[in-house]
C-alpha cells in the first residue's frame, strides 16, 4: 500500500527539521488524535535521513522488545541483533548504541529513532516512561541521535510523558501537538463544490485520515451514507475506538457527549439530560477540554471567573456522530440507511449553521478572515436573549469587530437587514462603549451585492472567497 501523501505540513516539517539540525542529540514528543497524519508526517521527514521507524503494539514488553531488536537489526544490517535476546528496554538500546553499525552511521549524520503509539507500551507496563528515563539519561542523551516518542491518546501523552509527575518530564527537548488540517486544505481530497466542502468539513474536520476514506467520484450523500452511516464502514465504528481508546470510563463520556450533541450546552442542562451527578459531570468537563475535544466558552468580553459556561464539541467529527448516527444506529444496523440519509440531509443545514460559525471563528483567528487586523480575543458573545455569533477585539486599540455568520444564500436586501441588525445588537456588548471604534461584518454561504456593501464600509465573505483566499477582501 502506497504512503498517504502529506498535505500542508509545513510548519510541522520545519519544525522537526530545526530540531534535527540543532545540538547532539534531541528528545521529541509528538500528540495528536488517530488519524490526523502523524505517521505520514514522521515517514515524510525521514526520508534520506538514517535511522528507522517502530509502531509498538499492545503485546506487551517481551513481543515489543523483540518487534523493535528486528528493526534495530535490519538498520545496522546485522541478522545477529535482529534475533538477539534481550533482558529489558535499557539493555536493547545500550546494545543498540554500542554496536560498530551506530558508530559508524552516526559519525556524519544524526540518527532518528521513531516509536510511534508509545501509549501502547505504557497500558501494558506503566513503569515504561520510567525505564526510558534510563534510556534517555544515561544511553541515549550523549549520542548523536533524535529520539521521537508519539502517540494517539492525548490523555497518556500528556500526563504520563509532558505531566509534571512524569519521569519524562523535563527531558524533551521540543513537542508538537499534530492538529486536524485547515478548511482549506480540504479540496486536495475531494474535487467538491465550495457549499458541499463546507458540509464535509462539518462532518469530517481536517482529520486526513477520515478524508481519505472519501471517494472523490462519489458525491458527498453518497460518502455519507456509505461510510458513517453504514454498518462496519470505518467511520461508522471510529467514534467507538476513540472513546474506548481515550477514556477509562468511556459510558459516562458517551452520555455526555451525546447531551451537548443534542443542545445541552450549560452544566445543569447537561446533568439534567444525563441524570449524572454534577460533581461528576464537571470532572468530566474538565477532562474533555483539557484534551481540547471540548471547548468551554464565556462571553467573549466576559473575565475568566464568568460561571454560566457553554460547551461545545470542538470536533466536527464526533458532533455529527453523536448528533446523527448514534441516535440512529438500530435503523442503520438494521440497514434502513436510505432512510436515516433522508433524515440526515433534511436535519444537515441546521447542524452546518451551528458548525459554520465554529469554522468562521477559526478562519479568523488564523488569519484567512480579517488577516490585515490584530485581535487579543475571538469568540461569541450572548446576553439573556442577545447573542453575536462571533466578536473579535483588540484590546490595545479599542477596537471591535462584530461579525454574523450565516449558513443561507443572502440577497442584497437580505444581507444589509443582517447587518443593520447586528448594527443593534452590538450596543448592547459592554466594553469600551463610547470610546472603541466598531466594524461589521457578514460571513455566508452566498452574499449577493458583495461589492456594494463592501462600498458602504462592510467586511462581507462568502464561500466563493473561503475557498479561494486569494480573492479575500480585507
Amino acid at each position: 500500500m502506497s504512503q498517504p501523501k502529506l498535505v500542508d505540513r509545513t510548519a510541522e516539517l520545519r519544525f522537526l527539521e530545526d530540531q534535527y539540525r540543532s545540538g547532539p542529540s534531541g528528545f521529541l514528543v509528538i500528540s495528536g488524535r488517530r488519524r490526523v497524519g502523524k505517521t505520514t508526517l514522521l515517514v515524510s521527514f525521514m526520508e534520506n535521513k538514517p535511522g528507522f521507524y517502530f509502531l509498538a503494539s499492545q503485546e506487551g514488553d517481551l513481543q515489543n522488545i523483540r518487534a523493535l531488536a528486528r528493526s534495530m537489526g535490519e538498520y545496522l544490517k546485522d541478522p545477529l541483533f535482529e534475533r538477539g535476546r534481550f533482558a529489558g528496554w535499557p539493555e536493547l538500546f545500550s546494545a543498540f548504541v554500542h554496536h560498530t553499525g551506530f558508530a559508524d552511521r552516526t559519525r556524519t549524520k544524526k540518527t532518528v529513532l521513531v516509536i510511534d503509539e508509545f501509549p501502547y507500551l505504557i497500558d501494558r507496563n506503566p513503569a515504561i516512561p520510567s525505564l526510558f528515563q534510563v534510556i534517555w539519561d544515561q544511553v541515549l542523551q550523549d549520542k548523536n541521535v533524535l529520539l521521537i516518542l508519539s502517540g494517539s491518546s492525548i490523555s497518556t501523552m500528556e500526563s504520563a510523558v509532558l505531566g509534571y509527575a512524569s519521569p519524562l518530564y523535563g527531558r524533551r527537548t521540543g513537542q508538537w501537538q499534530v492538529e486536524p488540517l485547515p478548511f482549506e486544505e480540504i479540496g486536495h481530497f475531494l474535487p467538491y463544490r465550495p457549499e458541499e466542502l463546507v458540509m464535509t468539513w462539518c462532518v469530517l474536520g481536517g482529520i486526513p485520515g477520515y478524508l481519505n476514506k472519501f471517494d472523490p467520484a462519489r458525491s458527498f450523500a453518497e460518502n455519507l451514507r456509505m461510510h458513517l452511516l453504514n454498518k462496519g464502514a470505518y467511520l461508522y465504528n471510529e467514534a467507538d475506538l476513540l472513546m474506548n481508546y481515550e477514556f477509562r470510563e468511556p459510558s459516562n463520556y458517551l452520555v455526555i457527549f451525546r447531551a451537548i450533541a443534542g443542545g445541552c450546552m450549560t452544566l445543569s442542562r447537561i446533568c439534567s439530560e444525563t441524570g449524572l451527578d454534577k460533581s461528576m459531570v464537571s470532572k468530566y468537563l474538565s477532562v474533555l477540554v483539557r484534551l481540547h475535544i471540548l471547548q468551554e466558552e464565556i462571553p467573549v468580553t466576559e473575565h475568566a471567573g464568568f460561571r454560566k459556561r457553554h460547551y461545545r464539541i470542538t470536533d466536527p467529527y464526533l458532533n455529527f456522530w453523536f448528533r446523527f448516527v448514534a441516535p440512529y444506529r438500530i435503523d442503520i444496523e438494521a440497514q434502513r440507511d436510505e432512510a436515516v440519509l433522508q433524515r440526515v440531509m433534511e436535519a444537515l443545514p441546521v447542524y452546518c449553521g451551528a458548525l459554520f460559525e465554529v469554522l468562521v471563528q477559526d478562519l479568523i483567528r488564523r488569519g484567512v478572515i480579517l488577516k490585515d487586523r490584530h485581535f487579543t480575543r475571538i469568540g461569541r458573545w450572548w446576553y439573556k436573549e442577545t447573542e453575536i455569533d462571533c466578536v473579535a477585539l483588540d484590546d490595545e486599540h479599542r477596537h471591535a469587530v462584530f461579525c454574523e455568520c450565516k449558513w443561507q444564500d443572502l440577497s442584497l436586501s437580505d444581507a444589509r437587514e443582517v447587518l443593520m441588525d447586528l448594527r443593534t445588537k452590538a450596543r448592547e456588548v459592554r466594553w469600551h462603549n463610547g470610546e472603541r471604534s466598531e466594524e461589521f461584518c457578514l460571513v455566508a454561504r452566498t452574499i449577493a451585492g458583495k461589492d456594494r456593501l463592501i462600498g458602504d464600509g462592510f467586511l462581507v465573505w462568502d464561500l466563493e472567497d473561503l475557498v479561494s483566499p486569494q480573492k479575500n477582501l480585507a
